[in-house]
This record gives C-alpha cells, sequence and structure tokens, in this order.
C-alpha cells in the first residue's frame, strides 16, 4: 500500500472518529441536563445526592451491554461519569457541610493580619531549624522547648503554647512519618507553613580534626540527608541518631570527649562553642525542610491558597479512586498524597492530601461538601499560604 493511500484512510478513520465524538459530546450534554433534572426532584424530596445501590446496578448493567474485552474500560469511564455528575448536581443544590460552615467561620474570626508576637512551642532546644522556622514566621516569638514531637501537639491542645512549629517534609530525606502519625492522634490546625533552606555543618570542639572523629550525634533526617558524606568517613565511625541537631551540638559540646562531632547547623557553632570541621556536608545544596505552624483553634488568614486534609476511604478496590476523581472533577491540583497506616487496624490507611486551591473559591467549597459522600472518614486540617 502507498503513503498516499494509508494517509487516506488514516484521514477517513479520524472523519470517523471525530463524528463519534460529536455524538458522544452531545448525549454527555444531554445527560448532564437530566442529572440537573434529577438533582431537582432529589432537592424537592430531600433525597441524598448519593445512591450508592443505583451506581451498582448501572456499572453491572454497563458492564454487561459493553462485552468482555471492554468491560474494564467502560466501569472507568462510568466511574468517572457518576463523579462528575454528582459534582454538577452537588454545584445546583448548593450543598453545604459542617466543615464548610466551620471554615466561613474561621475566615470571618480570624484577624487580617499574622500575629508578630506569640508563644511557640518547638522540638529541640536553641538552635534547632524549628527555632529558625519560627523566626521566620514570627517577629518576636516567645519559644518553648520540648523534647519530642508528641509534647509540641500536646502543648497546643493544653494551651500552654497558642501555637507550634513543626517539621513535616524534606526535599531530600521526604516526609517526617512521626509527624504524619501523630496527626492522626491529635486535633489541631494547620494556620501557615514556611520552607527554610537547611545548611549541614559537621560541628566538633576546638582542636578535634576530622580523622579524630569516632562518633557523629544528629537527627536521624539530617543523617539520611547527608548519606553520602558519611558514607565517605571511616567504617568505624558510629553515627548515633538523637532527637534534634541542635541537641546534637549541645551534647557535643557538654560530652568531655574529643572524639564526637554533630552535624547541626552554623547557627549552634558560636551558640554552643563549637567549630565547624567541614561544611555543607549534605547531599544536596538544594537541601529545604517544610515546617507547619498549628494552633489549637481554626485561623484562615487572608491569602489562603492551600488547603490540607486527612481522610479514611473504604478498603475496597477504586475507593481512593473516587476520592481522586472528585479532584479531577472540580479542577482542584493535587501537590501532595501521603499514607499512613492506622494504629489497631490492618492494612488500613489515613491518606493525607494537600491541595492547591483558595479558600475562596467556589470549586473549594463545593469540594468541602461533597468529600464526605466519598470517604469513611474526613479530617480537614486547614486553609493557610506558605512563606518560602
Amino acid at each position: 500500500m502507498k503513503v498516499e493511500d494509508i494517509l487516506m484512510e488514516l484521514k477517513d478513520l479520524r472523519k470517523n472518529m471525530d463524528e463519534i465524538d460529536e455524538k458522544l459530546v452531545s448525549l454527555f450534554c444531554e445527560r448532564m441536563s437530566t442529572a440537573a433534572q434529577i438533582a431537582e426532584y432529589k432537592r424537592e424530596k430531600e433525597m441524598p445526592v448519593m445512591d450508592a445501590s443505583r451506581e451498582r446496578e448501572k456499572l453491572a448493567s454497563v458492564s454487561e451491554l459493553a462485552g468482555d474485552e471492554m468491560s474494564d474500560y467502560i466501569t472507568v469511564l462510568y466511574s468517572l461519569l457518576f463523579e462528575l455528575s454528582r459534582a454538577y448536581q452537588g454545584k445546583i443544590l448548593g450543598l453545604s457541610s459542617e466543615t464548610q460552615k466551620k471554615v466561613e467561620k474561621a475566615i470571618e474570626g480570624t484577624e487580617k493580619l499574622f500575629p508578630q508576637k506569640a508563644s511557640v512551642a518547638c522540638q529541640g532546644v536553641e538552635g534547632a531549624y524549628s527555632q529558625l522556622a519560627c523566626e521566620k514566621l514570627f517577629k518576636l516569638p516567645s519559644i518553648l522547648y520540648f523534647r519530642d514531637f508528641e509534647n509540641v501537639f500536646t502543648a497546643i491542645e493544653s494551651g500552654l503554647c497558642k501555637y507550634g512549629v513543626i517539621p513535616l517534609e524534606n526535599s531530600t530525606a521526604g516526609s517526617v512519618n512521626k509527624v504524619y502519625d501523630l496527626m492522626i492522634k491529635h486535633d489541631f490546625s494547620i494556620i501557615r507553613s514556611v520552607r527554610i533552606k537547611v545548611d549541614h555543618n559537621l560541628l566538633a570542639k576546638r582542636g578535634t580534626k576530622l580523622e579524630d572523629i569516632k562518633e557523629i550525634f544528629s537527627h536521624e533526617q539530617a543523617i539520611n540527608q547527608c548519606g553520602e558524606f558519611i558514607k565517605a568517613l571511616n567504617k568505624d565511625v558510629k553515627i548515633t541518631p538523637v532527637e534534634n541537631t541542635a541537641v546534637a551540638a549541645k551534647m557535643v559540646a557538654e560530652s568531655g570527649r574529643n572524639d564526637v562531632a554533630a552535624i547541626s547547623s552554623r547557627s549552634c557553632i558560636e551558640l554552643y562553642g563549637l567549630k565547624c570541621i567541614q561544611s555543607s556536608v549534605q547531599d544536596k545544596g538544594n537541601n529545604y525542610t517544610r515546617f507547619i505552624c498549628i494552633s489549637k483553634n481554626l485561623e484562615i488568614y487572608p491569602g489562603a491558597d492551600r488547603t490540607s486534609i486527612m481522610l479514611v476511604t473504604a478498603h475496597r478496590p477504586g475507593a481512593l479512586y473516587k476520592v481522586l476523581a472528585r479532584f479531577y472533577a472540580l479542577g482542584i491540583n493535587l501537590i501532595k498524597l501521603e499514607s499512613r497506616p492506622l494504629p489497631d487496624r490492618d492494612f488500613e490507611f489515613m491518606f493525607y492530601f494537600d491541595l492547591d486551591t483558595s479558600v475562596y473559591s467556589e470549586q473549594f467549597i463545593q469540594l468541602l461538601a461533597e468529600l464526605q459522600y466519598v470517604c469513611e472518614e474526613f479530617k480537614y486540617l486547614g486553609s493557610y499560604s506558605e512563606v518560602i
């Protein structure tokens, strides 16, 4: 067959496809119009938008109509159609939820300017990266230091501190899993986030040389971020994880030993009377840690364009897809997805989402109203802006 004949045949096939698409678009619009009429009927009869039994029957019916070869494809197509129909019906009905009411109340009741002074809980000791994040968020913070992350959450819940600052993820080492696990357990709201450039340095007492070092202290995240440097050291050097990079520097200063060092920030050099043996020992120069600022009460400041939520889906195929399809149907960009196992529940997970959406957008309000229908548990963590 000549090239010209092949191109002509392809052109004819594409023309046929275009004609089919025109019919599909027309039928889709007709279907959505019918969905709108059903929505009005449900409003009048006070019926819920979601009708799970009807959807199951429909999926079984279209799967049989499509035949074995197309069954899986038609199931995916109609699952998306159901999500789009529910989204459209929800928009028509103006659905609301308790979460939406909480958000509206918080927007109205929150001050227009982010506070400059506050009592803030941080994990670690003076010189920690949490302190640097805190000072970037607040002009005059009054910082209380705690041994671990759980005590930071407890300090917020008890009212001992108004706010808390905790690390959530690092661009090199990934998420801080301990914090995600505590987020499942505690009640709090995220009111702002901030990125801090992380520059790790090997610190020791004056007079100590690199070849003298037999043990290095640091936080496990910092250790992970400096893997290449650690690998190049003498294999006999012991690596000891501690609560915090600043705690590591303090331990070296108070150790009475000249064969130990800490991977820590430069701010700890002067603070603990140490010297820098080697600077910038992290694997990547573009190394950032993202911190969140949490509070007991929901506060939403002007310009909030990021939302964090946690939810649990049903333990069956396609459950997470239904949530993701809802984001897609509403045009909401998902910028982070994390999963953590639920304690005392076999192979069940809590999913954490960061969404790129303005708290004032119509799509965001609609999402809050609809999520209750596609998950078993839902926790709204807050809407906020990020300081870079």
